[in-house]
């Protein structure tokens, strides 16, 4: 409720200023031929002419390691992979026990070979005393039960809280039973922490996700909330004392706008990877750090995409890894952030064989490319 108080202030007294500043030009605008618009309003087509390549299948068979499929009916997110060359797609929204063991049904067992599920835990517990260890015992039935990994979402850090209400921290020693246990069972964790740098940042005529916020309220974690660098500083310590567990960072590392940070991590944490998902935005317009960091680092990352299974979002993803094609829009992967085009990186073979399936791999259980080689 307190953010949407904030929100909605932020959002007044900026439409307030406006509405000040344009009165007096308003006639003159009209005059001159200008319409009067807002920003949400102004859609700007490039008028550069660029070339376009298009991209049906993956150069080579892809595993796509973040993926949501709730909604999805599963044959329809065949027929999608079948033609865009997807061997297989990890399921985040496995849950837990007895929905857990649905999903397991109704994806990877249904399709044998095409799915990966992976576990979450029960937040609704994590204020009962011992929720670490009753976490890893569950985690540990998930598995039995066919689950591939672990999901672990932005609310922890964000918006959990103990039983006194006070946030838990991505660091939370209560937590080190879980991620002990994931070792353990030699599965990864999937973890996303924090969100966009600019959603931690106030809500003014610097912030470049304006717009985006102005959508989605909800989004905005400032002023009342941990820094995203202390988020990931939490994340962090969590690596360097699991280092027997896998852990993968979601959204490039949680830190899509600054990759020395992410590559530093990387350097310093052997069992850390990253994936690339929901971050073409933020990698395309630094087309060449991007592409230096991808091939440096071509055997810690992996694909992904965050989009459920659509023909013209993996496409997209083909062409922004593929080619280099210059200043194209990526609204149709779902995941344009920004004001802003991106520009292609035409990643060498290598790198885009370890992105695309090799180093998915080796991190999770039951991964294959076998389907798209038939």
């Amino acid at each position: 409720m307190r953010r949407a108080v904030v929100v909605a202030a932020a959002f007044a007294v900026m439409a307030a200023t406006a509405c000040d500043r344009g009165r007096g030009d308003a006639a003159t605008s009209e005059s001159e031929g200008a319409p009067d618009i807002v920003l949400r309003e102004y859609e700007p087509r490039s008028m550069l002419v660029t070339k376009e390549t298009k991209v049906p299948r993956a150069r080579y068979p892809a595993i796509d390691n973040h993926n949501h499929l709730r909604n999805t009916d599963p044959a329809e997110a065949i027929a999608v992979m079948d033609q865009t060359g997807v061997a297989q797609v990890v399921n985040l929204d496995g849950g837990f026990g007895e929905d857990l063991v649905r999903n397991i049904e109704r994806f990877d067992k249904q399709y044998p070979g095409r799915f990966l599920t992976y576990a979450r835990p029960d937040w609704s517990k994590i204020a009962e005393p011992g929720f670490g260890e009753q976490a890893a015992a569950e985690l540990e039935a998930g598995v039995r039960a066919g689950a591939r990994g672990l999901k672990i979402h932005k609310g922890l850090g964000l918006e959990l809280t103990d039983a006194k209400g006070q946030l838990i921290a991505v660091d939370d020693p209560r937590l080190d039973p879980l991620w002990a246990k994931a070792g353990e069972l030699g599965i990864p964790i999937e973890i996303h922490i924090g969100d966009p740098a600019a959603f931690f940042t106030p809500l003014d005529r610097f912030n470049e996700r304006f717009d985006e916020l102005q959508r989605r309220p909800e989004w905005l974690f400032y002023p009342d909330y941990p820094s995203l660098e202390e988020i990931v500083r939490q994340g962090e310590r969590v690596v360097a004392r699991h280092p027997k567990t896998i852990f993968i960072g979601a959204h490039m590392g949680w830190y899509a706008e600054n990759l020395e940070v992410v590559g530093a991590m990387l350097d310093k944490y052997p069992n850390y990877y990253i994936d690339i998902d929901a971050r073409l935005s933020e990698l395309g317009r630094q087309p060449y750090t991007a592409r230096r960091f991808l091939i440096k680092y071509q055997d810690r990352v992996l694909f992904g995409t965050d989009t459920a299974p659509r023909a013209n979002a993996y496409q997209l993803y083909w062409r922004f890894l593929e080619t280099d094609d210059e200043y194209f829009d990526i609204a149709e992967s779902h995941h344009r952030q920004g004001r802003w085009m991106v520009h292609g990186l035409y990643l060498p073979d290598e790198a885009l064989k370890k992105l695309y399936y090799e180093n998915a791999l080796k991190l999770i259980p039951g991964a294959s490319i076998e389907a798209a080689t038939q």
